[in-house]
């Protein structure tokens, strides 16, 4: 997917500190070990695997040993059959006159009995003998030139391996914290990473593999896209902080819906800044959608109700309701929120039937008090996590997960309308761990 190309290849260049720090836990008490050409880099199998013989092999009986000596014995060669006539004895044919008769072939006499019949050397004169012929054929073992670097020997590899200790599992713990996990997140990794492993060395790449698997096992639960309910006008309600892309994210996720035959307006409920309603319009435009605005800080509230109402005489699909950035701290703005959802209620009481929370990868563990709050408030049903671009350390998206296990609908990595897509998690934790394909 190329969204998920781009992920990695940003998060690589942007900061690579989880792949860097494994390197450096694993250097610090690793010893190099040297690898066959051919050997893949894995965990290295247990002494015990090729097992012992319960009772050693017999040893070979001198009885068998004669049997070379047997091959020389001269089988009975057949003796020639008793010819009742000597081959001399045919009647041989009497050569016709003629002008220059044919010397008939002398015929070779009848071997005695118990000699072999004497061997026809035949007219063809015998091979040339080659120079060194019975010199035995050297093999080189280098095989130089390009066939022998084609066909030959490759060049041994080395890796570095440490025994996975508690030392190791404490020093994994704080790179994983410090990647914002979370400790509680950090711990249950570590924890299930040494299960079964503890004692044994491993490498980077080992590590990176067990790693992005136990994410990904965290993951897979959460990793859904937006559902989609037969009901119209679904109201989809929009929330968040402030600056954590929510009016960006609602014109992409609109232009897309458009995009998939789908009939969806738009309420631009932040009325208290005007750049978000002028941003909104432009992204309406871009998609083809009607943008339904208030005059500057009007009720947002009563906007909603009446986009609402619009929404269901047209009988839109989607109805996307844009909200202002509240931090969870502020009572105020928070019962304001409380506020829309109980007037878009009125119109019907099964809405919002989603509220998308919008968070920004970058506000790292703050993101974990922003779902608590905003999930008492209005009820969040959903995730969407935008600006993994712009940060190395998007380990908050495995705490969210673990910690809460509400959908995650979709990832952001920049600006773009193809920026924002269905989330994978296969793909991010292969791009946050650095594990290559």
């Amino acid at each position: 997917m190329a969204l998920f190309s781009k992920l990695k290849q940003r998060l690589f260049r942007s900061s690579s500190k989880l792949e860097q720090g494994l390197d450096a836990i694993v250097e610090e008490g690793g010893e190099v070990e040297e690898l066959a050409a051919d050997q893949p880099e894995t965990e290295p199998q247990p002494q015990e695997v090729p097992p012992a013989p319960a009772e050693p092999a017999p040893e070979p009986e001198p009885a068998p040993a004669p049997e070379p000596e047997q091959v020389p014995e001269p089988a009975p060669e057949p003796m020639p059959e008793p010819e009742p006539v000597p081959a001399p004895a045919e009647p041989q044919p009497q050569p016709e006159p003629g002008p220059a008769p044919q010397p008939v072939p002398e015929l070779p006499e009848a071997p005695e009995p118990g000699q072999p019949m004497p061997q026809d050397p035949g007219p063809s004169a015998p091979p040339a003998e080659i120079p060194g012929a019975d010199m035995p054929m050297e093999i080189p073992d280098g095989n130089p030139g390009l066939l022998g670097r084609l066909l030959g020997r490759k060049a041994p590899r080395t890796v570095t391996r440490r025994v996975l200790d508690d030392d190791m599992l404490e020093q994994l713990e704080e790179l994983l914290i410090a990647s914002d996990m979370g400790v509680d997140t950090a711990l249950r990794v570590t924890a299930n990473l040494a299960e079964g492993r503890y004692g044994k060395k491993v490498s980077t790449q080992e590590i990176k593999k067990l790693l992005a698997a136990e994410i990904t096992r965290i993951m897979e639960p959460v990793a859904k896209p937006l559902p989609l309910y037969p009901k119209r006008p679904q109201v989809v309600l929009v929330v968040g902080v402030n600056g954590s892309g929510k009016t960006t994210t609602i014109g992409k996720l609109a232009s897309q819906f458009k995009a998939a035959g789908k009939s969806v307006v738009i309420a631009a409920g932040d009325t208290f800044r005007a750049a978000a309603v002028e941003q909104l319009q432009v992204w309406g435009d871009r998609a083809g959608v009607p943008v339904l605005t208030a005059p500057e800080g009007s009720d947002p509230a009563s906007l909603a109700f009446d986009a609402m109402t619009k929404a269901q005489e047209e009988g839109a699909d989607l109805l996307m309701i844009d909200t202002a950035g509240r931090l969870q701290n502020r009572a105020d703005l928070m019962e304001e929120l409380a506020k829309i959802v109980r007037v878009i209620r009125k119109k019907d009481e099964t809405a919002p039937h989603n509220t998308l929370l919008v968070l920004d990868a970058t506000t790292g563990q703050n993101a974990l008090s922003q779902v608590e709050i905003f999930k008492k408030i209005s009820d969040v049903s959903g995730l969407v996590m935008t600006k993994l671009d712009g940060t190395a350390k998007g380990g908050v998206l495995v705490a969210l997960a673990d910690k809460f296990g509400l959908p995650i609908h979709a990832i952001g990595v920049g600006e773009q309308i193809d920026d924002l897509a269905p989330f994978d998690p296969a793909d991010f934790a292969a791009a946050l761990t650095g594990l290559e394909d």
